[in-house]
This record gives C-alpha cells, structure tokens and sequence, in this order.
C-alpha cells in the first residue's frame, strides 16, 4: 500500500511516500523553496517525491494528514482552555516580590567572556514603558491571570483561523496535484508516536511525545507493541514544554520555533538555581502528569529576562524543561517497567533533554526519531496507515531525499566555470586538506530529511582548536553559543563518550548528547560544549561509505576518530538540496574546498 504524508502546513510543510512501511522519499518544501521552514502546501516536494519514485498521483492509494478537521481541533481545545480558567483560579502561586529579590542577590559578578554575548551578564535591556507592562503582566496576579487568559483566548481564535486556512490549502494543493479522493486525518500526537516507534526497530517501547500544541494535546505516552501502538495518558494543552521553551525563546530575543537550540546553548553558561525554584514553584506537578500556570502568558519570562542575566534565565529554563519531562516520564517507566523509550515531538529536538531522559533509572535502550518536529508527522501518519503490522528492523539512515547525477553535478560546476579534478582516493585527499586545516564541504548521495545534516549535505573540519567556533561560524553569518557537533566513526564510541550503550543507534542522528571522556576533551576541544557534552553522529561504513571513509583516512594521519560537521548552509538558510544550492554556498561562505560527487573544487579566491 502506497501512502502519502503530508506533514502541518502551518510551519516546515514536508512530503512522505510510504509503502508497507518502508519510507520511500521524504523532504522538506524548504529545501526546494530555499525558504527556511516553509509554510503552505508542499508542491515542489511533491513533484520531486512523484519524479524520485517514478509513481504518479494515481499510484498512491491514500493521503494521510496529522492533524483533524478544523472543526474537531477546536473542539478539543476550546475544553481545554475552559478548563485552564479553573485551574488558574484555583492555583495558589508564591508571592513572587521575595522570591526575585532574593534571587537578584544570588547573581554573580562576572567577567568571563561569552562569545556572541556582548557581556556575560547581559540582560534584556527594556525601556521603562516595557518593563513596568512586563511586571504587571508578567507578576501581578490579577494582571498576570488577565494576560494570560486573553493569551489562550487569542491563540485559540489565532488557531481556529490557521487551521481553516492550511485545510483550504490542503485541499486546493492536492487537487492541483491531481488528488481528488479523501484525505485521511490522523490525531498529530499518534502520528509523532508513530514514527518514533515504527522506525525504532524495537518490539515494545515507551513512546513519548512532547510538543506545542497538538489535537488537544501538548504530549503524550503510550506503550507500543508488535507495530501497536496504546496510549496511556495524554497531557492537555495549554500545559506545554514546548510553548514554555518558546516563551523563553522569544523573550531572549531569538526566534521561537527556529533558535530553541540556542537557548540549550546558552543554558550551559548560566546557574538554573538562580530562578529554577521559581519557576518549579509554577509547575504543579502530580505523578504522571503536571499543569503549567498560566501558560500560555508569555509575560512572565519576558518579566525574568528583563532583570537577570540571559544565560541565568536560559539555565533555569533548561532546568525546569529537564526536571518536569523527566519526573513525568520516570512515573511512566516505573508504572510499566519498559526499559526502551522512544521519542518524537518539537521539543525532542532538545538533545540535552534527551541525555537526562536516557539518565533516568531503569531506562536502558533509547531512540529519537530523526525529524522529530512537526516536518515528521508526514512520515509518521504514512507509516502508521500503511504499517503491514510486526516488527521491523530500525530505519538504518535519515538520507530519504533527493539524489543527483554526475552529469547534474558537471553542469552547476560548469556554470560557475569552476575548475574541478576527479581524485582516484577522494576520501584520502579530503582526509588531508582538512588535516591540513582546510574546511571541505561535502554534497553527495541522497540528501538528508530532518534538521540535521549527516554527512551527504555537510561541512567539515578538525575539532583540534577551539577557536574554529569562532572564525567559522563568522565565515557563515552564524552567531552560535553551541560548538560544532562532532561525527565519530561509530567503533570508537566508547573511545569519545560515557554511557553511550543503549543509544548508539540514537546517536547515528545526531539527536542526543553525551558525556565526553578525556580523550574526547583533549583531542577535540571544538566539538566539546563548555558543560562537557558533545552531540556526536556515529556513522558505520555500511550506511554511509564515501563519508566513514574520509573519518578513516583523517584516523590514519592524525590518531583522532572525530571531526566536525556543520550543516552545509548560509545562516538562515536551509541546508543545501541541489548541486547549484552547494555551489553557492560553497562560494559565498568560502569554504576552501567542495567535495562535490566524485569531484574536488578548490575556491577560485580562498579566505586564507
């Protein structure tokens, strides 16, 4: 049975095709549109998934979207935010006036410099018109419960309207396409479940899923067996770890649903006992289950960010992210003695989340679905419906996108008037110039799905200097408090990272941190966090040759297992899709040499 997934239009609107189970294609709109997470119907993905599988509209027996009608949604969240009103009534929150005084005594003096900061104690710095409005809406309570029930009364009228909006969309982008039967809609927190599990390879599992908003719901768990998948308990928006994370987002100044990763960044500088009791303090968590107060007022962390240091609101908010997802999901493990978590949602994406929850006693076995943001829902609603039942062995690779040829490849060479040699040992020449402290960007094989780049669409350098962080990031127009990520060949994972046993397989995604060992600390400083935390890629030879062969030749001349990979883009633009796309990111961020195929470029004006 041939399926396809369209994920939410409303942000990073992306294509699956699914038969019995095994993904075909997947790709998101914005690496054709070059749009970074391209909202609306999902055309140009479509047409290469049609092109990709040499099948046509009329080959698909079913088209699948994760979310209800418009109608259902709002009725599962309109319940939702009226029983918000009783909660927020009933709540008795701490006199907060003692607690952020005694709290502003607690922040240390501080000299150290954070790159990207412009001081290490740098704080939201509001005119006095804003502030006031913060404190009265973010801390008075009456103002505060005002503000935030005209916040979920506004964001369900905004999300009545949007779903109305993306379900015309839908309809009109799938009878341009040619799609004329009916779209199958699906609960969006099974279809996260969905992918996690059917992608897992495990027989039975934990699935859990955390997100913004989704049919009612802000997360879930379900126990999932033999290709079945049950829940056992859904938390009810608007108590979302996702909004609270793109609260702070926001209120730090970064994009919610694009910078979260920045904030995990900046969380490590930062000390979460500073405001972490505070916000714990607005959490009423039970077994099981937690309800976050007044949710949805964006206020309060705006409040926060407005008097104390960013990297002391960052850490706080980490910390509570950690604390409340892991507590839940602890009473999960230990009410049905699963071992094995899998895990899918927005706020997933969170890798250092992911470390504490593998942490957890009694959790032996983890795995985090590669596109784990609403961009995987497609696949996750393709496969459930499709699903031959069983078990299957786990999706050995995310490259599940487009692939192109050598004389595609030649062409966007030429048009440039690139100069390009044909190397008889690539991988040993590529293994030498970054040695030699070039940066190689590399394009070849089928692009990857998810936000992470895996080595088909990715930029490479050693991680001896620390100071790469820096230089590089400049080179691209990228301001990050993360180090680069690092790719390890996969046998010397034990070499590089503590407790990795268990989520070896989660770490060939890039989707969670670890630990480093001393080795690891020492031998590569770029790709090593200020916490002591790396978020490696493992990669095997039998899933990506031409890229564990590069890794290989670099062991050889340096004795180190490890390099950098970046993902090959200019900020703020999607990861490269197409030959002319690497091409021109090759040139604009002047890299020094493109492995592009099975060709070698050298940039014709190099940065050094």
């Amino acid at each position: 049975m041939k399926v396809l997934g369209i994920s939410p239009l409303d942000k990073d609107s992306t294509v699956a095709i699914v038969e019995d189970g095994n993904i075909l294609f997947a790709a998101g709109e914005e690496r054709f549109s070059r749009t970074k997470q391209q909202s609306g119907f999902p055309r140009l993905a479509l047409e290469a998934a049609l092109a990709d599988t040499g099948l046509t509209m009329d080959d698909i027996d079913q088209v699948c979207y994760p979310f209800l009608t418009w109608q259902n949604e709002q009725k599962l969240f309109s319940k939702n935010l009226e029983d918000e009103k009783a909660f927020i009534k009933a709540f008795q929150p701490e006199d907060l006036g003692p607690q952020i005084k005694e709290a502003l005594t607690r922040v240390p003096d501080r000299n150290q410099p954070i790159h990207g900061l412009e001081h290490p104690n740098a704080i939201m710095e509001k005119g006095f018109l804003h502030s006031s409005y913060y404190s009265m809406a973010g801390a008075q309570k009456l103002a505060s419960n005002n503000a935030a029930l005209k916040a979920s009364r506004q964001w369900g009228e905004a999300a009545t309207e949007s779903f109305q909006h993306w379900e015309k969309d839908l309809t009109a982008g799938l009878a341009a396409a040619g799609w004329t039967g009916p779209v199958k809609r699906m609960d969006h927190h099974l279809s996260h479940a969905a992918n996690s599990f059917l992608c897992s390879g495990f027989e039975r599992a934990l699935c859990v899923t955390l997100d913004g908003y989704g049919s009612g719901l802000a997360g879930s768990v379900s126990e999932a067996r033999d290709g079945k998948i049950h829940r056992l308990h859904g938390l009810p928006f608007p108590n979302s770890l996702g909004t609270l994370y793109e609260h702070v987002t926001s209120s730090l100044g970064f994009k919610p649903s694009r910078h979260e990763g920045k904030i995990v960044g900046l969380a490590s500088y930062g000390d979460p006992s500073i405001l972490g009791d505070i916000l714990l303090s607005r959490i009423e968590q039970t077994p099981g289950d937690f309800r976050i107060y007044e949710a949805n007022n964006v206020y309060f962390s705006r409040y926060l960010a407005s008097k104390f240091p960013k990297i002391d609101v960052a850490a706080a908010y980490q910390y509570v992210l950690e604390k409340v997802a892991t507590n839940y999901i602890r009473h999960w493990v230990e009410k049905t003695g699963i071992d094995t978590i899998v895990l899918s949602g927005g706020v997933t994406a969170n890798v250092k989340l992911n470390q504490r929850i593998f942490e957890i006693e009694g959790v032996n076995h983890i795995f985090v679905y590669p596109n784990m943001g609403d961009g995987g829902c497609g696949t996750g609603a393709a496969l459930y419906h499709s699903w031959p039942g069983g078990v299957k062995p786990s999706i050995t690779s995310a490259y599940m996108g487009p692939e192109y040829s050598e004389a595609q490849i030649r062409k966007a060479l030429d048009a440039e008037g690139l100069a390009y040699e044909r190397p008889e040992h690539l991988a040993a020449e590529v293994a030498k110039l970054i040695h030699g402290g070039e940066v190689v960007a590399r394009f070849d094989g089928r692009m990857e799905y998810g936000p992470r780049a895996l080595g088909n669409r990715s930029i490479m350098y050693h991680a001896r200097e620390p100071e790469v962080n820096q230089w590089l990031n400049k080179r691209l127009g990228r301001t990050e408090f993360m180090p680069f990520a690092p790719v390890t060949l996969y046998e010397a994972r034990e070499k590089c990272y503590h407790n990795i046993r268990g989520a070896e397989h989660a770490a060939e995604f890039m989707t969670i941190t670890f630990d480093c060992t001393e080795f690891m600390r020492e031998s590569c400083p770029a790709a090593v966090h200020v916490d002591g935390t790396a978020r490696p890629q493992l990669i095997r030879r039998e899933v990506n040759p031409g890229y564990y062969d590069i890794l290989t030749e670099y062991e050889k001349l340096s004795g180190i297992p490890s390099l950098i990979n970046t993902s090959f883009n200019m900020h703020e633009e999607p990861i490269v899709n197409s030959p002319e796309d690497a091409v021109r990111a090759f040139l604009q961020g002047a890299l020094d040499y493109l492995a592009i195929g099975p060709f070698l470029v050298r940039h014709p004006n190099p940065a050094h």
